[in-house]
Protein backbone atom coordinates (compact mmCIF):
# COMPACT_ATOMS: atom_id res chain seq x y z
CA UNK A 1 0.00 0.00 0.00
CA UNK A 2 1.02 3.84 -0.69
CA UNK A 3 1.86 5.91 2.08
CA UNK A 4 -0.87 6.90 4.63
CA UNK A 5 -2.38 10.03 2.98
CA UNK A 6 -4.23 13.55 4.43
CA UNK A 7 -6.13 14.80 1.92
CA UNK A 8 -7.79 17.98 1.76
CA UNK A 9 -9.78 17.33 -1.94
CA UNK A 10 -10.60 14.42 -4.04
CA UNK A 11 -11.47 13.76 -7.57
CA UNK A 12 -14.33 11.75 -8.46
CA UNK A 13 -14.22 10.74 -12.66
CA UNK A 14 -14.75 8.02 -14.65
CA UNK A 15 -13.24 8.85 -17.01
CA UNK A 16 -9.07 9.69 -18.25
CA UNK A 17 -7.97 12.96 -17.19
CA UNK A 18 -6.18 15.24 -19.22
CA UNK A 19 -2.24 16.27 -18.91
CA UNK A 20 -1.33 17.12 -15.03
CA UNK A 21 1.21 19.07 -13.20
CA UNK A 22 2.10 18.03 -10.07
CA UNK A 23 4.34 20.41 -7.45
CA UNK A 24 5.86 18.42 -3.90
CA UNK A 25 7.41 19.92 -1.15
CA UNK A 26 8.98 17.55 1.59
CA UNK A 27 9.57 18.34 5.24
CA UNK A 28 8.97 17.31 8.67
CA UNK A 29 5.67 15.77 9.35
CA UNK A 30 4.53 18.76 11.76
CA UNK A 31 5.66 21.28 9.06
CA UNK A 32 3.64 19.94 6.55
CA UNK A 33 0.89 19.03 8.45
CA UNK A 34 0.71 23.14 9.54
CA UNK A 35 0.67 23.86 5.99
CA UNK A 36 -2.35 21.50 5.38
CA UNK A 37 -4.22 23.10 7.91
CA UNK A 38 -3.45 26.66 6.53
CA UNK A 39 -4.86 25.73 3.54
CA UNK A 40 -8.03 25.07 4.75
CA UNK A 41 -7.78 28.29 6.57
CA UNK A 42 -7.57 29.92 3.22
CA UNK A 43 -10.10 31.92 1.65
CA UNK A 44 -9.35 32.42 -1.64
CA UNK A 45 -7.66 28.77 -2.34
CA UNK A 46 -8.01 27.86 -6.04
CA UNK A 47 -10.21 25.03 -6.42
CA UNK A 48 -8.59 23.68 -9.43
CA UNK A 49 -5.53 22.54 -7.00
CA UNK A 50 -6.04 19.51 -5.26
CA UNK A 51 -3.52 19.18 -2.41
CA UNK A 52 -2.52 16.12 -0.20
CA UNK A 53 -0.08 15.42 2.73
CA UNK A 54 1.46 12.33 3.47
CA UNK A 55 4.55 9.90 4.38
CA UNK A 56 7.37 9.57 2.30
CA UNK A 57 7.72 6.40 3.15
CA UNK A 58 6.51 3.42 5.87
CA UNK A 59 9.77 3.34 7.39
CA UNK A 60 10.30 7.13 8.05
CA UNK A 61 7.27 8.18 9.68
CA UNK A 62 8.11 11.73 10.34
CA UNK A 63 9.31 12.45 6.54
CA UNK A 64 6.27 13.91 5.13
CA UNK A 65 5.12 15.82 1.92
CA UNK A 66 2.60 17.63 0.11
CA UNK A 67 1.80 17.00 -3.08
CA UNK A 68 -0.36 20.17 -5.34
CA UNK A 69 -2.15 18.68 -8.83
CA UNK A 70 -2.97 21.33 -11.89
CA UNK A 71 -4.76 20.75 -14.33
CA UNK A 72 -2.25 23.43 -16.10
CA UNK A 73 1.70 24.56 -15.75
CA UNK A 74 1.87 26.16 -12.47
CA UNK A 75 2.05 29.84 -12.87
CA UNK A 76 4.22 32.12 -10.65
CA UNK A 77 1.10 33.04 -8.63
CA UNK A 78 0.13 29.19 -8.12
CA UNK A 79 3.62 28.52 -6.79
CA UNK A 80 3.39 31.94 -4.53
CA UNK A 81 -0.24 30.61 -3.02
CA UNK A 82 0.95 27.02 -2.30
CA UNK A 83 4.63 28.56 -0.69
CA UNK A 84 2.60 31.21 1.65
CA UNK A 85 0.90 28.26 3.57
CA UNK A 86 4.64 27.34 4.72
CA UNK A 87 4.34 31.05 6.70
CA UNK A 88 7.65 32.24 4.96
CA UNK A 89 9.28 28.86 5.72
CA UNK A 90 8.69 26.63 2.25
CA UNK A 91 10.63 23.83 1.43
CA UNK A 92 12.24 23.84 -2.42
CA UNK A 93 9.79 22.71 -4.60
CA UNK A 94 10.33 19.91 -7.26
CA UNK A 95 7.82 20.15 -10.52
CA UNK A 96 6.41 17.25 -12.50
CA UNK A 97 4.59 16.93 -15.65
CA UNK A 98 2.12 13.86 -15.83
CA UNK A 99 0.80 12.26 -18.47
CA UNK A 100 -3.04 11.62 -19.43
CA UNK A 101 -3.70 9.51 -16.35
CA UNK A 102 -7.32 7.48 -15.43
CA UNK A 103 -7.01 8.34 -11.77
CA UNK A 104 -9.58 5.84 -10.28
CA UNK A 105 -7.88 2.79 -11.59
CA UNK A 106 -4.54 4.13 -10.89
CA UNK A 107 -5.67 4.64 -7.30
CA UNK A 108 -6.42 0.67 -6.95
CA UNK A 109 -3.62 -0.17 -8.62
CA UNK A 110 -0.85 -2.67 -7.11
CA UNK A 111 -3.44 -3.02 -3.58
CA UNK A 112 -3.67 -6.54 -4.11
CA UNK A 113 -6.40 -8.79 -1.50
CA UNK A 114 -4.76 -9.93 1.73
CA UNK A 115 -5.89 -12.87 3.93
CA UNK A 116 -5.51 -12.47 7.40
CA UNK A 117 -7.04 -15.25 9.92
CA UNK A 118 -10.80 -15.02 8.57
CA UNK A 119 -10.54 -12.35 7.17
CA UNK A 120 -10.56 -11.52 3.27
CA UNK A 121 -9.78 -8.19 2.26
CA UNK A 122 -9.81 -6.54 -1.49
CA UNK A 123 -10.95 -3.60 -3.61
CA UNK A 124 -13.71 -3.51 -5.82
CA UNK A 125 -11.15 -4.37 -8.34
CA UNK A 126 -10.85 -8.11 -6.88
CA UNK A 127 -13.58 -10.82 -6.57
CA UNK A 128 -14.80 -12.02 -3.47
CA UNK A 129 -13.40 -15.18 -1.74
CA UNK A 130 -16.56 -16.04 -1.13
CA UNK A 131 -15.06 -19.45 1.24
CA UNK A 132 -16.20 -20.91 3.98
CA UNK A 133 -15.46 -19.71 7.59
CA UNK A 134 -14.13 -16.47 5.61
CA UNK A 135 -15.39 -12.86 6.14
CA UNK A 136 -15.00 -11.20 2.37
CA UNK A 137 -14.42 -7.29 3.48
CA UNK A 138 -14.43 -4.98 0.08
CA UNK A 139 -12.70 -1.58 0.82
CA UNK A 140 -11.88 0.82 -1.94
CA UNK A 141 -8.52 2.84 -1.76
CA UNK A 142 -10.24 6.21 -0.53
CA UNK A 143 -8.79 9.13 1.06
CA UNK A 144 -8.84 7.07 4.50
CA UNK A 145 -6.37 5.18 6.02
CA UNK A 146 -6.91 1.20 6.54
CA UNK A 147 -7.50 -1.11 2.72
CA UNK A 148 -5.94 -4.27 4.84
CA UNK A 149 -2.28 -3.47 3.22
CA UNK A 150 -0.48 -1.64 5.08
CA UNK A 151 1.22 -4.06 7.88
CA UNK A 152 -0.21 -1.73 11.25
CA UNK A 153 -3.85 -2.90 9.96
CA UNK A 154 -3.54 -6.33 8.58
CA UNK A 155 -1.37 -7.16 12.10
CA UNK A 156 -4.22 -5.74 13.97
CA UNK A 157 -6.31 -7.83 12.14
CA UNK A 158 -4.43 -11.23 12.59
CA UNK A 159 -4.19 -10.05 16.73
CA UNK A 160 -8.07 -9.55 16.40
CA UNK A 161 -8.55 -13.30 15.04
CA UNK A 162 -6.32 -14.45 17.76
CA UNK A 163 -8.31 -12.83 20.65
CA UNK A 164 -10.86 -14.62 19.67
CA UNK A 165 -9.73 -17.89 19.53
CA UNK A 166 -8.09 -17.15 23.05
CA UNK A 167 -11.54 -16.76 24.71
CA UNK A 168 -11.75 -12.71 24.63
CA UNK A 169 -15.34 -11.69 25.00
CA UNK A 170 -16.13 -8.35 23.89
CA UNK A 171 -19.58 -6.26 24.39
CA UNK A 172 -18.95 -2.94 23.89
CA UNK A 173 -15.70 -1.70 21.75
CA UNK A 174 -14.34 1.41 20.19
CA UNK A 175 -12.03 1.84 17.26
CA UNK A 176 -9.89 5.28 17.82
CA UNK A 177 -8.23 6.30 14.42
CA UNK A 178 -10.65 3.90 12.47
CA UNK A 179 -9.57 4.88 8.82
CA UNK A 180 -12.09 3.04 6.55
CA UNK A 181 -13.82 1.39 9.73
CA UNK A 182 -12.32 -1.80 8.44
CA UNK A 183 -10.91 -2.95 12.01
CA UNK A 184 -13.78 -1.85 13.54
CA UNK A 185 -15.91 -4.01 10.79
CA UNK A 186 -13.76 -6.93 11.67
CA UNK A 187 -14.34 -6.43 15.32
CA UNK A 188 -18.05 -6.89 14.77
CA UNK A 189 -17.63 -9.53 12.97
CA UNK A 190 -15.69 -11.61 15.48
CA UNK A 191 -17.64 -10.40 18.12
CA UNK A 192 -21.12 -9.63 16.61
CA UNK A 193 -23.50 -8.58 19.39
CA UNK A 194 -20.97 -6.04 20.82
CA UNK A 195 -21.86 -2.39 20.65
CA UNK A 196 -19.15 -1.08 18.55
CA UNK A 197 -18.02 2.91 18.38
CA UNK A 198 -15.08 4.48 16.27
CA UNK A 199 -13.35 7.25 15.46
CA UNK A 200 -11.68 9.29 13.27
CA UNK A 201 -10.39 12.91 13.61
CA UNK A 202 -10.35 13.57 10.07
CA UNK A 203 -13.80 14.91 8.46
CA UNK A 204 -13.58 13.01 5.52
CA UNK A 205 -13.44 9.69 7.23
CA UNK A 206 -17.30 9.80 8.42
CA UNK A 207 -19.07 9.42 4.96
CA UNK A 208 -16.16 6.78 3.94
CA UNK A 209 -16.94 4.74 6.82
CA UNK A 210 -20.51 4.96 6.22
CA UNK A 211 -19.88 4.12 2.17
CA UNK A 212 -17.91 1.16 3.74
CA UNK A 213 -20.19 -0.32 5.97
CA UNK A 214 -23.25 -0.12 3.65
CA UNK A 215 -20.88 -1.68 0.97
CA UNK A 216 -20.03 -4.48 3.82
CA UNK A 217 -23.49 -5.19 5.45
CA UNK A 218 -22.25 -3.45 8.52
CA UNK A 219 -25.73 -2.02 10.14
CA UNK A 220 -24.85 1.71 11.73
CA UNK A 221 -26.28 3.28 14.75
CA UNK A 222 -26.34 2.89 18.30
CA UNK A 223 -26.92 -0.67 20.04
CA UNK A 224 -25.57 -4.36 20.20
CA UNK A 225 -24.11 -5.04 16.36
CA UNK A 226 -24.32 -2.02 15.16
CA UNK A 227 -21.48 0.65 14.47
CA UNK A 228 -21.49 4.59 15.64
CA UNK A 229 -19.47 6.91 14.12
CA UNK A 230 -17.80 9.85 15.44
CA UNK A 231 -15.34 12.68 15.11
CA UNK A 232 -12.93 13.33 17.10
CA UNK A 233 -9.27 13.86 18.45
CA UNK A 234 -8.51 11.39 20.57
CA UNK A 235 -10.95 10.08 22.93
CA UNK A 236 -12.54 14.11 23.05
CA UNK A 237 -16.28 13.26 22.44
CA UNK A 238 -19.24 13.14 24.55
CA UNK A 239 -20.26 9.81 22.95
CA UNK A 240 -17.06 8.02 23.56
CA UNK A 241 -16.88 8.96 27.37
CA UNK A 242 -20.26 8.42 27.99
CA UNK A 243 -20.31 5.10 25.89
CA UNK A 244 -17.33 3.74 28.89
CA UNK A 245 -16.01 1.51 29.91
CA UNK A 246 -14.89 -0.60 26.96
CA UNK A 247 -13.90 -4.41 26.83
CA UNK A 248 -11.57 -3.69 23.88
CA UNK A 249 -10.67 -0.40 22.32
CA UNK A 250 -8.41 -0.53 19.09
CA UNK A 251 -5.74 2.13 18.47
CA UNK A 252 -3.75 2.27 15.02
CA UNK A 253 -2.03 5.88 15.06
CA UNK A 254 1.02 7.15 15.96
CA UNK A 255 3.30 5.86 18.90
CA UNK A 256 3.45 9.67 20.45
CA UNK A 257 -0.15 9.78 21.02
CA UNK A 258 -0.74 6.04 22.01
CA UNK A 259 2.05 7.62 24.55
CA UNK A 260 0.16 10.54 25.34
CA UNK A 261 -3.35 8.74 25.66
CA UNK A 262 -2.29 6.12 27.54
CA UNK A 263 -4.05 7.42 30.90
CA UNK A 264 -7.24 8.17 29.08
CA UNK A 265 -7.24 4.60 27.54
CA UNK A 266 -6.45 3.09 30.48
CA UNK A 267 -9.15 4.33 32.26
CA UNK A 268 -11.61 4.06 29.96
CA UNK A 269 -11.48 0.14 29.15
CA UNK A 270 -13.12 -2.21 31.73
CA UNK A 271 -11.02 -4.23 34.37
CA UNK A 272 -9.31 -6.96 32.66
CA UNK A 273 -10.36 -5.28 29.30
CA UNK A 274 -8.31 -5.24 26.90
CA UNK A 275 -6.27 -2.46 24.28
CA UNK A 276 -5.05 -3.05 21.00
CA UNK A 277 -2.12 -0.75 19.58
CA UNK A 278 -0.38 -0.40 16.17
CA UNK A 279 1.16 2.94 14.09
CA UNK A 280 4.40 2.12 16.63
CA UNK A 281 7.74 1.10 15.14
CA UNK A 282 8.99 -1.97 16.97
CA UNK A 283 12.06 0.87 18.28
CA UNK A 284 9.38 2.70 19.50
CA UNK A 285 8.01 -0.05 21.25
CA UNK A 286 9.72 0.48 24.52
CA UNK A 287 8.43 3.73 24.91
CA UNK A 288 4.87 2.85 24.18
CA UNK A 289 5.46 -0.46 26.84
CA UNK A 290 6.57 1.62 29.56
CA UNK A 291 3.72 4.32 28.92
CA UNK A 292 0.85 1.70 29.24
CA UNK A 293 2.94 -0.35 32.23
CA UNK A 294 2.61 2.89 34.41
CA UNK A 295 -0.96 3.43 32.71
CA UNK A 296 -1.79 -0.73 34.56
CA UNK A 297 -2.08 -2.46 31.12
CA UNK A 298 0.15 -5.46 30.95
CA UNK A 299 1.12 -7.25 27.81
CA UNK A 300 -0.71 -9.95 26.97
CA UNK A 301 1.36 -10.67 23.33
CA UNK A 302 2.69 -8.78 20.72
CA UNK A 303 3.39 -9.46 16.88
CA UNK A 304 5.75 -7.41 14.72
CA UNK A 305 5.21 -7.08 10.40
CA UNK A 306 8.13 -5.77 9.29
CA UNK A 307 9.76 -2.74 11.09
CA UNK A 308 6.02 -2.15 13.02
CA UNK A 309 4.61 -3.19 16.73
CA UNK A 310 1.29 -4.79 16.98
CA UNK A 311 0.47 -5.04 21.34
CA UNK A 312 -2.73 -6.62 22.87
CA UNK A 313 -2.58 -5.28 26.34
CA UNK A 314 -5.28 -5.87 29.10
CA UNK A 315 -5.40 -3.80 32.45
CA UNK A 316 -5.17 -5.01 35.81
CA UNK A 317 -8.18 -6.12 37.55
CA UNK A 318 -7.84 -4.32 40.43
CA UNK A 319 -7.05 -0.15 41.28
CA UNK A 320 -7.57 3.15 38.84
CA UNK A 321 -10.51 4.91 37.80
CA UNK A 322 -12.73 6.61 34.99
CA UNK A 323 -10.83 9.85 34.73
CA UNK A 324 -11.53 12.44 31.86
CA UNK A 325 -10.16 12.07 28.47
CA UNK A 326 -7.38 15.02 27.73
CA UNK A 327 -6.07 15.36 24.33
CA UNK A 328 -2.18 15.52 22.83
CA UNK A 329 -1.78 18.85 22.11
CA UNK A 330 -0.42 17.42 18.88
CA UNK A 331 -2.51 14.65 18.04
CA UNK A 332 -2.84 13.89 14.99
CA UNK A 333 -3.44 10.73 12.25
CA UNK A 334 -0.94 9.11 9.78
CA UNK A 335 -2.66 8.96 6.62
Amino acid sequence: MSAKTLTTADADTDEPSGDAWKVTFEGPRAQIHAALLAHEDAPDWDSEIVIAGSEIADDRPDDWQLEAWLSHPPAAHDLAAMRALFDGDAPTETIEHLPPTDWVTLSQAGIEPIREGPFYVHTPDHPALNAPGVRDFVIPASLAFGTGQHATTAGCLAMLAMMKRRGVVVRNLVDIGTGTGLLAFAALHLWPRARALASDIDAVCGPVVARNADANGVRLGDGGGRLAMVIAAGMDHPLIEASAPYDLLIANILAGPLVELAPAFASAVTPGGHVLLSGLLTTQEPAVRAAYARAGLRLAARMTRGDWSILWLRRRRFGGGRSRATVPSDWSRRW
